[in-house]
């Protein structure tokens, strides 16, 4: 079986990859920078370099493939939502030419919506491009990252956890490692068809509020949560340099979840995953604070 994963050095591929090797298999690995890859790993995968962007090369990564992991990789680019739009384009016609069967797709909570959720809309659209493939396509709506938290280091050293969201509504937190899970669980199962949609919730829905409790106990900082505007996070974003373009991405997440958003998939027993924030932040965020 030949599975193709993306973003391979990130927090949830280098789980995919892991897993994947413990499974006895050897992955093929689209990347840029491969200096990133422990020589050890390099040694168990074979190689593909190049930029998710460029068709050619990821034609050839996936060339024979029977299953591919898709992530948005970062990007710097003026226009988030279209460079998103314009790489889900060159994944869903690498997967019609090399008629790859079976592709696992890292969305978003909100992106059901299709549009107004920001940076979301750009995961909307490569949804979409991939289910009109034909494959089996699996989406995995992922909740809110515990390690978006590593984001602010300075704002949780001061004491505030800051977020455009009410403080007191609850949302899905997930570990990624616990999304690299449920991700290699479907790549390589063969019994399953697509379209598909499945959330990836964590352990259990909290609030701003409780997360600021949560690292607090743990790092033993007093932290408070606090709402701030949307304009107060441009102010932010622009004096980090972003362009308005990317700044309006970030802002629309936030706005897009906060008004009228109902999640498609609710939780369940298949959304929920295993780690708690408690036991990740005392792994990453405490030796930090």
């Amino acid at each position: 079986m030949k599975i193709v994963v993306t973003t391979p050095t990130g927090r949830v591929g280098s789980r995919v990859v892991r897993l994947v090797l413990q499974a006895g298999l050897r992955p093929t690995l689209l990347l840029r920078s491969p200096e990133r890859l422990d020589p050890q790993t390099r040694e168990l995968v074979d190689l593909v370099v190049g930029d998710q962007g460029d068709l050619d090369t990821v034609l050839r990564a996936t060339e024979g493939a029977d299953a591919l992991y898709w992530v948005d990789p970062p990007t710097l680019d003026d226009d988030p939502v279209a460079t998103s739009t314009r790489m889900g384009a060159v994944a869903a016609r690498a997967v019609r030419e090399n008629q790859v069967s079976r592709v696992v797709f890292q969305s978003s909570v909100g992106a059901e919506k299709r549009h107004g959720v920001g940076q979301i809309d750009g995961l909307a659209h490569t949804e979409e491009q991939l289910e009109e493939t034909g494959a089996a396509v699996l989406h995995l709506r992922c909740g809110y990252f515990f390690t978006n938290l590593l984001s602010d280091l300075d704002g949780l050293r001061e004491g505030v956890l800051r977020t455009t969201m009410p403080i007191d509504r609850p949302m899905p937190w997930v570990d990624p490692r616990d999304i690299g899970e449920v991700a290699v669980a479907n790549l390589l199962s063969p019994g399953w068809s697509g379209p598909r949609v499945l959330a990836v919730h964590g352990p259990t829905d909290l609030t701003f509020e409780e997360v600021a409790g949560v690292v607090g106990a743990v790092t033993g900082r007093r932290v408070r949560a606090e709402q701030i505007s949307d304009d107060d996070l441009r102010a932010g974003l622009r004096a980090a340099g972003l362009s308005e373009a990317q700044v309006e991405g970030f802002v629309g997440m936030g706005r897009g979840l906060r008004e009228d958003f109902v999640p498609a998939d609710p939780r369940s027993v298949l959304t929920t995953t295993p780690t708690t924030l408690r036991s990740w932040a005392v792994e990453h965020l405490a030796p930090q604070l």
